[in-house]
């Protein structure tokens, strides 16, 4: 084999990225056995999410083409899953999770706050592709279903908050039945803001400082919000998938003028 085909072959792809990023998880895992007491199970689970975000992460890497190199934007999309995955791992350790709460908000709030930074590097490097688009995306719907599970730990709320992080993944199974679902949205600000709101929401949630009623109303208020959008996105692409009917036709009135959304 060509050494020059070789070479690129090892940066082209993110095996390089993901052993960085299994050792930064290792540590982290580690160090807080140091200061909290956290089972050794938390490292098994720690392990095992990684195993799974590590092969789809290979199988999307293998099913898109023409895909140059992983990139920094996707190193640091990959830097972001390290801290969910960390914080997934406590899911299972109320007592744990409590000792460690300002540790974990500090982690989610890393992983907003850098949420859209990878986008940007993406943008200025000129390296976008859907790869890099679609694993952003599924890491903070990961990462909402996270902070959910987190703020029923800490019985901020109760077991319905998880409707939070699960409805997105509701929407994509409703897709397999209604396959118009699965149509590409148009952006929307709307979408956009309801996304954020979710996730301050929930971060605001974890702290200690914020009481359990707090929680509960604005997470209430959070789950109708996007309820509203997912209800909004549902119609817009029925609309779309609804044969138009001649002009004459009386339910014409029903295709009059673009849906809104």
């Amino acid at each position: 084999m060509d050494s020059s085909h070789a070479d690129g072959s090892s940066r082209n792809n993110p095996f390089g990225a993901l052993a960085a990023a299994l050792a930064v998880l290792l540590g982290l895992v580690l160090a807080t056995r140091l200061v909290a007491p956290l089972p050794s199970l938390a490292l098994l689970l720690a392990l095992a999410l990684f195993a799974g975000l590590a092969g789809l992460l290979l199988w999307g890497w293998r099913m898109t083409p023409a895909l140059s190199q992983f990139g920094a934007a996707n190193t640091i999309t990959l830097m972001r899953s390290v801290l969910v995955l960390w914080m997934a791992s406590l899911l299972p350790f109320p007592d744990a999770l409590a000792e460690l709460v300002w540790p974990f908000a500090l982690a989610a709030l890393a992983v907003l706050l850098l949420d859209g930074v990878d986008g940007a590097v993406a943008r200025r490097t000129g390296t976008s592709t859907a790869f890099g688009a679609r694993f952003d995306m599924e890491l903070d719907a990961f990462y909402l279903l996270v902070l959910c599970g987190a703020v029923m730990a800490l019985d901020k709320a109760g077991a319905w908050v998880v409707a939070l992080g699960l409805m997105r993944y509701g929407f994509i199974l409703a897709g397999l039945a209604w396959p118009f679902l699965q149509a590409p949205l148009p952006d929307s600000f709307r979408r956009k803001t309801v996304c954020v709101w979710q996730g301050v929401t929930l971060l605001v949630a974890v702290l200690p400082v914020t009481g359990a009623a707090f929680a509960t109303w604005t997470l209430a208020l959070a789950l109708v919000l996007l309820t509203w959008s997912f209800a909004v996105d549902t119609l817009w692409l029925l609309r779309q998938h609804r044969p138009r009917l001649p002009m004459g036709d009386a339910g014409a009135s029903f295709e009059s003028g673009p849906p809104r959304s």
